[in-house]
């Protein structure tokens, strides 16, 4: 399914039980033929996002199976935790999954290869000296997603 956002399209994607994908596209254009419609958790995905993007959303309640690795499914995992509207660090990731100092890079590796977009915040980790550094969806995207939830925080939005 692609669906428009406040960032642009993006493609949503299940294995027909949980959401696999969750990406920017340039073109709002999906299969012919498919529009997601007879696909539940698509729409379900779908309608979360419309509540996040309107401010109305903080943590998405969708069952997600992101394919990668073991160590990046361990980074996605701890990602998820990252609460609305707060950034960490990537260093801050790799403490938390009890890594070496200097892990930081292989933690950016694995935020950078994260399969399922804003429900998996990839975007809420920045770089140690505070600034946005790396994002798949470019870092116009970046600014943005955090600016919307510091003002949905701002605002008490309770989602």
């Amino acid at each position: 399914m692609v669906t428009t956002s406040a960032v642009g399209a993006m493609r949503l994607e299940s294995d027909g039980d949980a959401i696999t994908k969750m990406e920017f596209v340039a073109e709002p254009v999906g299969p012919e033929g498919d529009n997601g419609e007879s696909v539940p958790v698509l729409v379900e995905a779908r309608r979360q996002l419309e509540e996040y993007f309107a401010g109305k959303r903080r943590i998405f309640d969708l069952p997600l199976a992101g394919v990668g690795t073991a160590f990046q499914a361990r980074v996605w995992a701890e990602l998820v935790k990252v609460p609305f509207g707060e950034t960490v660090s990537y260093g801050d990731i790799a403490r938390r999954l009890g890594m070496p100092p200097g892990a930081s890079r292989a933690v950016g590796l694995a935020n950078g290869a994260n399969p399922i977009a804003i429900a998996v915040p990839c975007h809420r980790v920045i770089g140690a000296n505070g600034k946005l550094v790396g994002y798949a969806g470019g870092l116009e995207r970046k600014q943005f997603l955090l600016s919307l939830e510091s003002t949905a925080a701002d605002q008490g939005s309770f989602f």
